[in-house]
């Protein structure tokens, strides 16, 4: 993934997004499948869709203080994380987010990081080439954040609906557990959670993000169903049964997908340690930190299972004049699924299983791109070592399919190799033992000039 614009999806303000508890909460409510609540999780009851909650007066500030409080005191207790102090707390109209997402989310994503990172995603084929990027995150948080807590700051946020109803109520639980987090271990200085260190490291921070989110998710819904009264239920499943998110439905497949990783997988990932030991066990995690992405999709390979430390040549000279490197870093497993099963051309998804099979197997990556901006082409290289040669080969027989899907018909197959060749690019796979290298470039020509340093660096 490309490690700013990642950083950006993953945000080091931990955050609430409405359409995490929309999936959630309506699904169960419906009967339909459930995306959060999987792998034996908690079981609640919501009223029938049809049920309609009784109007609600309007409550004075000492009024919504108090429930704030009482709110506080309840997820303390559940979660057994004392609190260390006060926490400045407010309620956001719509506009005022907006604004909070231009001067703190985006404040130093540049509309040149963006571009840069829209050609990233392009070459790995998950955007649309020349995406709007910056504009559409700008959006999309506008739309989707329920409510934030800022480390830095050490302020609270919540977006307000009608007054501080069941689902403002919903969203404090969960951001109030990222405030005891913050209290007790430091987010960015105990965690080292922080932008300057997420923008050189994106699969750690996603890891770090999922334990964050699983938490804060596994301690709202436990908050919900303990302490949620009838009104509340009333409230959320008013607001979640006719929810409507256009940004969000409109974004890239890729994005959508992603945008849920640390609430959907970091559930699932802190609730087996949960199982494995309650909250002491959860806790423990915060001294041993999940690296990858990998850790966070299968939690019986954390916390053993560490990611091999791969390098790539800078290919800068070597590509000549007019070339620049805009983005490198770690692909990772999530992402290496998301460009198999979710990339910007439907038709060349693999199905979710195999993609998934496909990627298991990931020990360790490192990916570069590079542009030319007098020819607006873009080379991209990836060298990923597999925990066995086995799992190379099965990565690698499903990476056919996709690029067969997505490039057309293969143009060479030799033992070890298999390039595909369009009228605009080139795209070659190279295979031997446990490593793989796929190579994306404008012709073949400069593919071939790239690929003994790739191999051999």
């Amino acid at each position: 993934m490309p490690e700013s614009s990642r950083r950006v999806l993953i945000s080091c303000i931990v955050i609430t997004v409405v359409v995490c508890l929309c999936l959630s909460l309506v699904s169960i409510a419906g009967g339909l499948g459930i995306l959060l609540f999987r792998k034996g999780s908690i079981p609640l009851t919501l009223p029938t869709p049809n049920a309609n909650p009784q109007p609600t007066t309007s409550l004075t500030d000492t009024e919504i203080s108090n429930q704030m409080d009482e709110i506080q005191a309840q997820v303390s207790k559940l979660r057994g994380l004392a609190s260390t102090g006060p926490v400045t707390r407010a309620l956001l109209t719509g506009d005022q987010l907006r604004q909070h997402v231009m001067d703190d989310f985006l404040k130093n994503y540049t509309t040149e990081d963006a571009q840069n990172d829209a050609i990233s995603l392009a070459a790995f084929g998950l955007l649309q080439p020349n995406f709007d990027l910056h504009n559409f995150l700008l959006e999309l948080y506008s739309e989707q954040i329920a409510g934030f807590y800022d480390q830095k700051t050490k302020e609270m946020y919540v977006v307000q609906g009608e007054s501080f109803q069941g689902p403002e109520r919903l969203t404090y639980a969960h951001e109030y557990d990222h405030v005891l987090q913050d209290q007790n271990i430091d987010i960015q200085n105990g965690l080292n959670y922080r932008d300057s260190v997420c923008k050189l490291e994106s699969e750690r921070c996603a890891a770090i993000q999922s334990l964050l989110e699983g938490d804060a998710s596994l301690s709202e819904l436990t908050w919900f169903q303990t302490y949620a009264t009838d009104q509340d239920r009333k409230e959320i499943m008013a607001k979640y049964s006719d929810y409507s998110s256009p940004v969000y439905d409109s974004a890239p497949d890729f994005m959508k997908e992603d945008f849920l990783f640390p609430y959907q997988q970091g559930l699932d990932f802190v609730k087996a340690l949960y199982n494995q030991g309650g909250w002491n066990e959860v806790d423990r995690a915060y001294q041993m930190l999940p690296v990858s992405t990998e850790q966070i999709m299968h939690p019986e390979k954390y916390p053993d299972d560490q990611p091999l430390s791969v390098t790539l040549t800078d290919l800068t000279q070597a590509l000549g004049a007019g070339w620049k490197e805009v983005d490198q870093g770690v692909l990772g497993e999530w992402y290496t699924f998301l460009v198999l099963a979710h990339g910007r051309d439907s038709q060349s998804h693999l199905d979710e299983q195999t993609a998934s099979t496909a990627a298991k197997g990931w020990g360790g990556d490192a990916y570069a791109v590079y542009y030319n901006s007098d020819t607006d082409q873009s080379v991209l290289t990836l060298k990923t070592v597999w925990d066995s040669s086995n799992d190379a080969e099965e990565f690698s027989k499903a990476f056919q399919s996709y690029a067969s899907k997505r490039f057309g018909a293969p143009e060479t197959q030799n033992n070890g190799s298999v390039t595909w060749q369009s009228t605009d690019s080139f795209t070659g796979l190279y295979f031997q033992g446990s490593q793989t290298i796929w190579i994306f470039a404008p012709t073949s020509n400069i593919a071939q000039s790239i690929i003994p340093q790739i191999q051999n660096p």
